[in-house]
């Protein structure tokens, strides 16, 4: 890909009059105080406008790579031959050239992205038309908590914009042992995302072994993005969405990626584990939970004599808790039961296991 000169964009924030309020003691003196910039950027393929997306104004060359590999433009960075940057009326254009294989390609395809504003799926008009990766390697490596706590702890120090805004996300690449390699700043969660991926494709640098650490929640774009890019784990400081974990699990079973998508704050770190199909198990609060869960059951059932009492736990837990938390309490419990009431740890024999009905 041919490496363009910077072009001339916007800072990523600008200083607004303003008025601090303390809530306990009112209003102080007048100043200013820096705000994100945010921006609708054009983006043309040619002479085809493609999507216009409200962005920060920094990176540009970054989000524009990323975003046409994520959206399915390109396979390689080596197929946008130059990108310019300009100034337009209401905000900025990005000219993407493309080879011209690619070009005729992307014109060959349909779709309908007027006024997208990078939510990830405006524009699809059905559901067979949702984004799906394609798998790159069958066996993404392991990430170790250590690691996790390692990148959380560092994300401060990669976050200038936020530091100086309060109002943007940040989506980072991490080695397998947690040192932020990189990092991408932008109002919004997909564009940093996009930024940082279009950073390492026009660094020649692949997915290979590490992670995505990013400061929102793990949603079903963020996992089809990260698994396009051919990350195998995504971590996030928010929670996952259900059909993240969905999508992540069946990236999983199609050998394709995302082993694992993780959120985590300074302290503690939940894992929503595809290899497990989509179980979230937190580390302590849900084994807590799970533990008191069945111990109020066990409860109910002292006073029976305790040939009656383990089967009818057993048969509860198997009646009316999911599948999903059977297999997190015999995920949690199976190697060590010593916490549990002692009528539930007689009764985990008879609990069946996820795939048992």
């Amino acid at each position: 890909m041919q490496r363009n000169s910077a072009p001339a964009q916007p800072p990523g924030s600008c200083a607004v009059a303003a008025t601090p309020v303390r809530f306990a003691r009112g209003a102080g003196d007048a100043g200013s105080v820096e705000v994100a910039v945010e921006a609708a950027v054009n983006i043309v393929y040619g002479n085809q406008p493609y999507a216009v997306m409200m962005a920060t104004p920094s990176d540009l060359e970054d989000f524009v790579t990323g975003f046409s590999l994520t959206e399915g433009i390109i396979r390689e960075a080596d197929e946008i031959r130059g990108i310019s940057v300009a100034p337009q009326a209401g905000g900025l254009v990005a000219t993407v050239d493309l080879a011209p294989g690619r070009f005729r390609e992307h014109l060959a395809r349909r779709r309908n992205l007027s006024g997208r504003t990078s939510c990830g799926l405006c524009g699809v008009e059905t559901l067979a038309q949702l984004p799906m990766a394609v798998g790159l390697f069958d066996h993404p490596s392991r990430i170790g908590a250590e690691a996790v706590a390692t990148a959380l702890s560092a994300l401060d120090r990669h976050q200038p914009l936020h530091r100086l805004t309060h109002a943007v996300h940040a989506a980072a690449w991490c080695d397998n042992q947690g040192q932020i390699l990189a990092a991408r700043e932008d109002v919004g969660r997909h564009n940093a995302l996009d930024k940082l991926i279009g950073s390492r494709l026009r660094a020649g640098q692949a997915a290979g072994d590490g992670f995505i650490l990013v400061t929102s929640r793990a949603s079903f774009e963020m996992v089809e993005k990260a698994a396009i890019f051919g990350t195998g784990t995504l971590v996030s400081i928010s929670a996952p969405t259900s059909l993240a974990i969905e999508r992540a699990d069946a990236l999983l079973h199609d050998l394709r990626r995302i082993s694992c998508l993780g959120f985590g704050a300074r302290r503690t770190m939940t894992l929503a584990d595809a290899a497990t199909g989509g179980t979230v198990a937190h580390a302590t609060l849900q084994r807590e939970k799970l533990a008191r869960m069945a111990g109020q059951i066990a409860g109910f059932f002292e006073a029976y004599p305790r040939e009656q009492a383990v089967p009818a736990i057993a048969e509860h837990i198997n009646q009316f808790w999911s599948r999903k938390m059977r297999g997190d309490f015999l995920a949690a419990f199976q190697a060590d039961s010593q916490e549990l009431h002692a009528l539930v740890r007689d009764a985990m024999a008879q609990i069946k296991p996820p795939g048992s009905g």
